[in-house]
């Protein structure tokens, strides 16, 4: 098994406060060879943490006494590291079994933002909307959280679309049900819709719920990435886990570049099939939520929001000249209100 084996490598790791080298060798236990297998531990695999176990256990006490250190960590302990170094302590795979059930094995035990391009990597610091920060749009904000709230408690929910004229707030919105308690999430670069099956495999192991976050969906529809996501939302052998809900943001109605012309009446059936296709992607989506253009009203009522008070004298004239070249929308509206700080 993988662990540290000198002051140097502890350097670049993400631990906690407290003795370094406990929580260290606890993380090696969270990212072991067989930390997926022990979700659903059978004796051989039980019999392989022991050994593992009683092993890092001496090499843990020879650590402490050849390298005595203080703590190096500034954030408190995740319980997963809490329950790890205490089987390790102890020796006892039962233990460490129940941690990764509990828990997930790493990085999926410490942090709950990812992305996703092909390999998954962990964001320890994801950034996320101010409570509070958008305005307008509440009928669809509140259908939004109501369906994520209904798929972190286990009821059935909808897989989402958010779709509407740009800087409307869609893909805020959507990174803000990461605050949502029990709530973690997967941004998947477009790109990288075609490596899913792997990821989803993964993820249906797993004891916590996932979004799988598409953020402004633009595709070919004669493209790999339109048929892999088709084939995601439709249920195929690669569709998505019951744990996990797709939420996407696109500035498409039907997500696709160009639907092309309209075939003529009396065209062969298959091109007539071929359209309603392309324009049938959205439909798969359960829940559609649309986020029309700021009009002028909207726009100064958050001007004057991201400000914290009323707009002042010329301020309003200064608001609206700063949109005429880009618009009404809620980032423009961000963007004039630092001007007018």
């Amino acid at each position: 098994m993988d662990h540290p084996k000198n002051p140097l490598d502890l350097l670049p790791m993400d631990l906690p406060q407290g003795e370094p080298w406990g929580y260290a060798l606890a993380q090696s236990l969270l990212k072991a060879p067989w930390a997926f297998r022990a979700l659903k531990a059978t004796p051989g695999v039980l019999d392989l943490m022991r050994l593992d176990l009683e092993a890092l256990y001496l090499e843990l006490e020879r650590l402490r006494r050849e390298y005595p250190l203080r703590s190096l960590g500034e954030r408190p302990p995740h319980p997963a590291e809490e329950g790890a170094l205490q089987a390790l302590l102890a020796r006892d795979p039962e233990a460490m079994a129940a941690v990764l059930k509990a828990h997930g094995p790493w990085p999926f035990a410490l942090y709950r933002a990812f992305r996703f391009d092909g390999e998954l990597h962990p964001l320890p610091s994801p950034r996320l909307p101010k409570p509070g920060e958008l305005l307008g749009y509440e009928a669809q904000h509140r259908a939004l959280e109501e369906n994520a709230r209904r798929f972190l408690a286990g009821k059935p929910a909808l897989h989402t679309l958010l779709y509407g004229a740009r800087g409307t707030g869609k893909s805020t919105a959507a990174k803000g049900l990461l605050r949502l308690e029990g709530a973690r999430m997967v941004e998947v670069e477009p790109r990288a819709l075609s490596r899913l099956e792997t990821l989803l495999e993964t993820l249906a192991l797993l004891p916590h719920r996932f979004f799988l976050f598409l953020d402004d969906l633009s595709l070919d529809p004669d493209g790999e990435a339109f048929h892999h996501l088709k084939a995601l939302l439709e249920g195929s052998l690669e569709g998505p886990p019951e744990n996990v809900l797709l939420v996407a943001t696109s500035n498409r109605r039907h997500l696709v570049r160009r639907l092309g012309e309209n075939p003529l009446p009396g065209e062969a059936p298959e091109a007539w099939d071929a359209l309603q296709d392309t324009l049938a992607l959205s439909e798969r989506f359960g829940l559609v939520l649309t986020f029309p253009p700021f009009d002028k009203a909207l726009y100064l009522k958050a001007v004057a929001h991201h400000l914290g008070r009323p707009l002042r004298g010329q301020e309003e004239e200064e608001a609206l000249r700063f949109a005429l070249q880009k618009g009404f929308s809620g980032r423009v509206a961000r963007q004039a209100a630092s001007l007018l700080r």
